[in-house]
């Protein structure tokens, strides 16, 4: 055959139809009109497409495998296995139940969905805002309303498939004679052609354009939430029901909170003194200031839950805590009457040359080592 199609995708004689899929979808993000439009480069654009309607159609690839190109092979005519005019549809009919006949394609196609990242403060992310967003996309031609036709005229008939949107061709094959459709080139398949484009959108039904939306972002999204606003994206070719947009939430960090699903965390220190004797603090929360009682005897790394003062939970009620991590500040330089009366302090407390204690599960170095070899 004059024809490779496996080289024309650049596949192996056995790959499978998802490598041949994504060679296809490989090649068409580079060789597509819409990105490309050299000439040079459209003819090779339907080639890869012819290509791919071969290898990925199981029947056609088989015919191919075989000998015979089921796109490009002329039509001959005489007696076969199966007689003059047997369908090849009919025979997979027969054998499989299915056939081959597409019929005409609709024009109206839906549109892409489309995703934008929205920058949400924490608060913003807790309890909920409203936010304009600009949207570049595409939108109904409103000269043609979709119709693709300038005003006035309207799709005609495709005079060479007659509105079927595919022709047929009698080839010959193991099987006999047979008879295979594939879609019409003068019309692509649709079974109308428009003579006279719209002027203002070239024939899509469809303009690019510029638009503001208000969407109300819901209250405890967090880094990561997509929201699904139906509809909203882009209109489809031939003015085809608009796709669907997402809102990619994406949330700043917050100078003291970290957050951790619908909990929020904070790190406080306070003195040494402070932690034994006890205090007030004055916390800042998302909800405003909130006095936090510091116990006597507070130890490092200590928590102190507030409850109900984290993130409302999306599309639930109630909310998560806010846990507030203790760090108890040891002081590093004493005048000597702060020094004297540290000592006084020791010496009141039996302090003066404290024994050191492990805590339980805190073994030291030998000991574990010991254990390791033990096997405990």
């Amino acid at each position: 055959m004059a024809t490779d199609y496996y080289a024309i995708l650049g596949v192996r004689r056995d790959a499978s139809k998802e490598e041949i899929k994504k060679a296809y979808r490989r090649l068409a993000r580079e060789l597509h009109p819409d990105v490309n439009p050299d000439p040079a480069t459209q003819e090779r654009f339907k080639e890869i497409t012819q290509a791919y309607e071969v290898l990925s159609d199981d029947n056609k690839r088989r015919m191919y495998d075989l000998g015979t190109d089921p796109l490009n092979s002329t039509a001959t005519a005489g007696a076969g296995g199966f007689g003059a005019g047997f369908a090849f549809s009919d025979i997979m009919d027969a054998f499989f139940g299915t056939s081959t006949s597409r019929g005409p394609r609709p024009r109206a196609r839906r549109g892409r969905n489309a995703t934008i990242r929205v920058e949400l403060d924490l608060a913003e992310a807790a309890f909920g805002c409203t936010r304009e967003i600009v949207v570049d996309t595409a939108v109904l031609c409103d000269m043609c309303q979709g119709s693709g036709a300038s005003p006035g005229t309207h799709p005609e008939t495709c005079d060479l498939c007659r509105g079927t949107g595919e022709i047929s061709q009698v080839t010959r094959s193991f099987l006999g004679q047979v008879m295979t459709s594939r879609p019409c080139p003068q019309c692509g398949g649709y079974g109308t052609v428009i003579r006279h484009l719209c002027p203002e959108c070239s024939g899509e039904g469809r303009v690019r354009t510029r638009r503001t939306i208000k969407v109300k972002i819901p209250a405890g999204v967090e880094d990561g939430t997509h929201i699904q606003l139906a509809g909203e994206g882009e209109v489809g070719f031939g003015g085809g029901p608009p796709g669907d947009l997402f809102l990619e939430i994406v949330e700043r960090p917050h100078p003291i909170f970290e957050r951790q699903g619908d909990d929020l965390h904070c790190t406080v220190q306070i003195p040494m003194t402070a932690a034994a004797l006890g205090t007030t603090l004055t916390i800042e929360t998302l909800d405003g200031v909130e006095e936090v009682d510091i116990r006597p005897g507070t130890q490092p790394g200590q928590v102190i839950r507030l409850h109900g003062k984290g993130v409302p939970r999306l599309n639930e009620t109630g909310r998560g805590d806010l846990h507030i991590h203790v760090n108890v500040e040891t002081p590093t330089k004493l005048d000597a009457q702060q020094e004297e009366l540290l000592r006084q302090l020791a010496k009141l407390r039996g302090e003066e040359r404290p024994p050191g204690k492990f805590a339980p599960g805190q073994q030291g170095f030998f000991a574990r080592l010991r254990d390791a070899f033990n096997g405990r």
